[in-house]
């Protein structure tokens, strides 16, 4: 199967609102998302994040064969953390432990380091959440440490893990 990004479109609004009634992708993710998230919800979504800053907010449909299986997005941070980009991604659960997670973070590092002048990109998966940990190590991440107690999602006090990834590093060689 060949994967690929693109920038969303508002006819992708039903298979984004079928990945976000997955409880088990919800779980993961940071609160605020309505539930049942319906299609008017990922229409209203998308109509933001296509109007928003090009050069703020850069989000990605993770495709196969154009239908989307997942999202990734990077969001600039302001002041002096203008040159930082926090990530984001989710996968829907018939799509886990492919590697299409690790190649879609590794996709989108290179092309935000080639086409903007972002120096670091990070990520604060949920400690417990082993499999998003593992996709950024893969993808030339590094655990910087442990945020203790730096989250409530469902009633319980959750750790996150903070990992980077910054200009230069882990990027691939030429070939000769």
């Amino acid at each position: 199967m060949t994967w690929t990004l693109r920038p969303w479109r508002m006819s992708d609004a039903g298979a984004l609102a079928a990945l976000l009634q997955d409880g088990r992708v919800r779980r993961m993710l940071r609160d605020g998302l309505p539930y049942p998230y319906t299609e008017a919800d990922a229409r209203a979504f998308l109509a933001e994040t296509l109007a928003s800053d090009p050069e703020e907010v850069f989000a990605f449909a993770i495709v196969q064969e154009d239908i989307p299986v997942g999202s990734l997005g990077m969001f600039r941070q302001g002041n002096i953390h203008r040159r930082t980009a926090e990530l984001g991604y989710y996968l829907g659960p018939d799509h886990w432990g492919q590697g299409i997670g690790t190649w879609a973070v590794r996709e989108a590092v290179q092309w935000a380091f080639a086409r903007t002048d972002l120096l670091r990109i990070f990520a604060e998966p949920f400690a417990e959440n082993h499999a998003s940990c593992r996709v950024l190590e893969k993808a030339g991440f590094q655990l910087e440490g442990v945020l203790r107690q730096n989250a409530v999602k469902d009633g319980r006090v959750l750790d996150m893990k903070m990992y980077a990834r910054c200009r230069g590093e882990n990027d691939p060689q030429p070939v000769l």
